[in-house]
């Protein structure tokens, strides 16, 4: 079930909806619980069981490896966290990783004339998602930062918890501990203050992601024999501004759905395109993500505390993890490892800071900009040799000009879509449209609030009964 399909908006939102807002205070965990294991169920059929599973798995281990006053259990404790932590990054490698491992194995084999099988199982929706939740649940237990929940509905909650479950934020368990046992006493507040936030990413990503979709989708399927100057940039420019808005529009959706639950769920974009350098790029992108590598594999591996070399090459297997745990491809481990180049590169040469002079911002934003646009290409590719061949077009300007697929998506709508979403990500990087939607006051604020909640959410809603939507982007990992 996708937040954009008529299923959702029409009637699963509405009845969660009221029944938290009419029910008793108290049962807010449950009807959350129940309503995003049949959320998850519609999408996911029997790979609900699985999840029930690892669910089981984790709650019952997280009871046990709580601290006690002189922590007297250390090493068992020790043993049991690496056990549980095998057991839920197995799963994500048998049933993610499986399938692309066999295959270069069987790949190699036929080398030496020999036979390999090839796994062929399908993904389980929103796996990476959930597998970062249980680990976060147990290293923080274990870490004494929070008490293990006694309550398996309000664990069910917490880690099934529809707004979040399939494509993120990455909700680390110590952002939320404090959140579950909460009684709420301004459900209306909280409806009123989330659903403008859900309504502007539902304007983000209908109007704009799902528009642009198309002309990029065409652009990227030209053969690298055919591809053009003009179709590799109109491709890569277009799936930049593509992916910013349906993956933080989701983001907005889901942030939104948390608070109409009466849950404050960790932001995930502030303007990353804005941002003048890559290291700053990762301080703004998919920032939930950012946090989860940094606070359970950076620093555990020592972080930058051990001298240049180190740094280095903890960065070197944050970013290959960062790549994999996207997908089974070559194409998101190159772009992995890119982007962990970049960051190697800016730390040793002292480019890691923001300059002081507004021309030097300019500069440097721009070929931030090129970056992580030239990166983009890999993330979207079918393969690196279709990334290769677009990147080589980018760089030899030709004058031949669009293909006659692809200008036939290059309508005047599209065009000015386009723009419009250029506009938007060349805008300041302050303030942070999400955040101040949901809670400023502020004259702009209203405008905004007013101009979405009306213009934006009507036309959103056609689009939506006319199913012109298509699947976030987020969703195939």
């Amino acid at each position: 079930m996708s937040f954009v399909s008529p299923l959702f908006l029409w009637y699963f939102m509405p009845a969660v909806l009221l029944a938290v807002l009419v029910f008793p205070r108290g049962w807010r965990n449950g009807i959350v619980a129940v309503g995003s294991l049949i959320f998850y169920a519609t999408g996911a059929g029997p790979f609900l069981l699985l999840l029930l599973a690892c669910m089981l798995v984790n709650f019952f281990a997280g009871r046990s490896l709580e601290p006690n006053e002189w922590d007297t259990r250390h090493a068992f404790r020790r043993k049991l966290l690496i056990a549980v932590i095998t057991f839920d990054v197995a799963v994500l490698v048998i049933w993610k990783y499986a399938g692309f491992a066999t295959q270069q194995i069987a790949a190699f084999a036929q080398l030496f004339g020999g036979n390999f099988p090839v796994a062929n199982l399908v993904i389980p929706i929103g796996i990476s998602f959930y597998t970062f939740h249980h680990i976060s649940y147990v290293v923080d237990i274990y870490r004494g930062e929070r008490r293990a929940l006694r309550d398996i509905v309000s664990f069910a909650a917490y880690i099934a918890m529809f707004p979040q479950l399939v494509a993120g934020p990455i909700v680390r368990y110590r952002e939320i501990a404090d959140q579950l046992p909460q009684q709420r006493s301004h459900r209306l507040d909280d409806i009123a203050a989330g659903f403008p936030r859900f309504a502007l990413g539902l304007c983000k990503k209908t109007i704009i992601a799902d528009s642009l979709s198309p002309m990029v989708e065409a652009c990227f399927a030209t053969p690298p024999s055919q591809m053009t100057f003009a179709t590799a940039w109109l491709g890569a420019a277009g799936y930049t501004l593509q992916l910013f808005f349906d993956f933080s529009g989701y983001s907005d959706m889901a942030i939104g759905l948390g608070r109409m639950l009466g849950f404050r769920l960790p932001e995930n974009f502030a303007r990353p395109y804005s941002a003048v350098t890559i290291t700053e790029f990762w301080r703004r992108w998919h920032m939930s993500l950012s946090r989860w590598f940094r606070d359970y594999v950076y620093i555990p591996l020592g972080g930058n505390r051990h001298g240049a070399a180190k740094t280095y090459r903890n960065l070197c297997i944050v970013f290959v993890l960062t790549g994999f745990w996207h997908g089974a491809q070559w194409t998101f481990l190159v772009w992995g490892m890119y982007h962990g180049a970049l960051l190697i590169i800016e730390r040793a040469f002292g480019y890691d800071t923001t300059p002081a002079s507004a021309a030097a911002r300019i500069g440097r934003r721009a070929l931030t900009l090129v970056l992580v646009v030239i990166g983009w290409v890999f993330f979207k590719s079918v393969d690196l040799a279709h990334a290769l061949g677009m990147l080589g077009h980018m760089l030899l300007p030709d004058f031949t000009g669009l293909g006659d697929v692809v200008e036939a998506t290059v309508t005047n709508q599209r065009v000015v879509i386009l723009l419009a979403a250029m506009v938007i990500v060349f805008l300041p990087s302050h303030p942070v449209t999400g955040p101040l939607l949901e809670s400023s006051r502020s004259r702009p604020a209203n405008a905004l609030r007013i101009g979405v909640m009306t213009v934006g959410l009507v036309y959103a809603a056609i689009l939506v009964a006319t199913g012109t939507f298509s699947p976030f982007l987020y969703y195939q990992f």
